[in-house]
């Protein structure tokens, strides 16, 4: 008997011992009044002593060293500091992709302005005063491709666009290369319907407005999602909290305040279910967050691949030429077909003789293009770069959402193990930890949450990270159904879906042989009407071409 009575003599004086000192912390606010002090509040709210704790809404009840007003106070400052890492985080990872959106922004209109300047440089030194008069063509096939980039088909129809712009180019080399007939307007409109038929530029123009539509699609579509992210991560960053949120926050950060224990961190479980109480509707957002991110990845590898718009424009001028040699190349061929469906023009009065033209060489010369050969000139960069880094930030976003509880509950601001405040006393927190999300909040010990009313906000962005979810799936496949277009861009097989096959990769011209010989186009004779039909959209009154066919005329 005397050991076991020894024994409960011990542990209640240790009982007593610590009692005495939490009581004597209470008698004495001194460290609640620094502390309190500390935080911006005026010391002098703060008791001297301990008072009755009656009154409070928040905390316990008994011996406190807060008053009501002291509560009110330390609640609004829950509110902000429950905010503050949340809000960090989510401005770091809107700064991260408007950073990213900018770089890819930047880097696709420069490749534009650059591939203009390019074809302009090098079509002056080719075709020379009959590229320059008329290089408004070309100009206008620039503006417009980048009007598509920035609006795509609500202000550009691609397809449309690219047919207009080959049948221009036929009808002025068609002129040029006839010099010899007289035109007129309803004579070449027929001429113009029969641009796909006759093909006087080969196979250049369809494979053109596959590759320009692909890599459009993809390029747009991918820079209108970086743009959605930061705009859905401010919006959703930005809901208020609830009552009951801020209540439960300030019981686990501020309560230990009241009754002395200033140096006292939550347990880990408990800042865990507070937090996923308070962000469950965000929770919410994670499914189409991650589903978003992927549709991203995945563009973001067709843009590396098959859809590269470097690729595409960086070369343009060189196919545009490519189709010029090969008009010149069919000319005598195109022009029969020409006077077979259109009927024979009139002889120009300006025309009284004629002689034959003798075979002339002509004195464009062309670099080849080699896909491996990219340059890094636009934006200092290029597009494996940037894309190779935009990869690694998205897949690092992925599951933000519903990891932010782990994120804020972690660190200085809880105290793992026993020693932590469990939201009444200095002890280990025994409740189970709820799941994320809002349906499984009814269940939640510490934060009161009206599981049957979703926040508004958020769900709407969760929509509209599901509908930039399916552009960004189409746009995978070659073709825009983003709202801002009247139709479908690419709708037919050749400019759409069929992506998921090997075709998909062979967007390249093939390299001509023997690259160190550049292709020269040679005029061919026309044994049948003694003009030269050469096929070229290039406004190519070609400077050589244009001597070549009017000098044998005129004497």
């Amino acid at each position: 008997m005397k050991p076991l009575l020894v024994l409960c003599v011990v542990c209640t004086l240790v009982v007593l011992c610590v009692s005495m000192t939490a009581e004597q912390k209470l008698k004495n606010c001194n460290d609640v009044r620094a502390a309190y002090s500390s935080k911006g509040f005026n010391v002098n709210d703060v008791p001297n002593k301990g008072v009755n704790g009656a009154p409070l809404k928040v905390c316990p009840q008994g011996f406190s060293c807060c008053t009501v007003e002291m509560e009110e106070k330390l609640s609004q400052q829950s509110h902000t500091e429950i905010k503050a890492p949340v809000s960090r985080l989510s401005t770091n990872l809107q700064s991260t992709f408007r950073q990213r959106h900018d770089h890819f922004d930047k880097f696709f209109r420069e490749l534009l302005k650059n591939a203009e300047l390019s074809l302009h440089n090098m079509f002056v030194r080719t075709y020379g005063m009959m590229y320059v008069q008329n290089a408004e063509l070309f100009k206008n096939f620039f503006e417009a491709l980048t009007r598509y980039y920035v609006s795509g088909g609500a202000a550009v129809n691609l397809d449309t666009m690219l047919s207009d712009f080959w049948a221009d180019l036929l009808e002025r080399m068609f002129r040029l290369v006839n010099v010899q007939y007289e035109f007129s307007d309803a004579y070449m409109e027929c001429v113009s319907r029969h641009t796909e038929q006759l093909q006087p530029f080969g196979d250049v123009p369809r494979k053109l407005r596959i590759q320009l539509t692909r890599a459009f699609v993809a390029a747009r579509t991918f820079v209108k999602g970086l743009t959605l992210m930061p705009d859905v991560v401010n919006k959703v960053s930005t809901v208020s909290a609830s009552p009951s949120c801020v209540r439960a926050a300030m019981k686990m950060l501020y309560c230990p305040y009241c009754s002395g224990q200033v140096a006292l961190k939550p347990c880990q479980n408990y800042c865990l279910n507070v937090l996923r109480g308070c962000l469950a509707n965000q929770a919410d957002l994670d499914t189409e967050w991650n589903n978003f991110l992927d549709a991203m990845l995945s563009l973001a590898e067709r843009l590396e691949g098959p859809f590269n718009f470097e690729s595409v424009m960086d070369p343009i001028d060189v196919k545009i030429s490519e189709a010029i040699m090969n008009m010149q190349e069919n000319s005598m061929q195109v022009s029969q077909k020409v006077f077979q469906g259109c009927g024979q023009p009139k002889p120009s009065v300006a025309f009284r003789s004629k002689r034959s033209i003798k075979d002339t060489g002509f004195n464009g010369r062309f670099r080849p293009y080699s896909p491996d050969a990219r340059p890094t000139t636009a934006a200092g960069t290029s597009l494996d770069r940037l894309t190779t880094d935009v990869k690694k930030k998205l897949k690092h976003a992925k599951k933000f959402w519903s990891t932010l509880p782990e994120t804020v509950c972690a660190g200085e601001r809880i105290e793992a193990g026993d020693e932590c405040w469990n939201g009444t006393a200095k002890s280990r927190y025994e409740s189970v930890v709820i799941a994320n999300g809002l349906a499984n909040q009814g269940l939640n010990p510490d934060v009161e949450v009206d599981i049957t009313k979703p926040d508004t906000v958020i769900r709407s962005q969760i929509a509209a990270l599901k509908e930039m979810t399916s552009w960004l799936k189409a746009a995978h496949s070659g073709n825009d159904i983003s709202v801002d277009n009247d139709e479908e861009t690419s709708g037919d097989e050749e400019s759409g879906s069929g992506c998921d096959s090997p075709p998909c990769d062979d967007i390249y011209f093939s390299t001509p042989p023997n690259p160190g010989k550049p292709q020269v186009p040679v005029l061919a004779k026309d044994r049948s009407n003694g003009g030269v039909a050469s096929q070229g959209g290039m406004a190519l009154a070609l400077c050589g071409l244009a001597l070549a066919l009017l000098a044998p005329h005129l004497r």
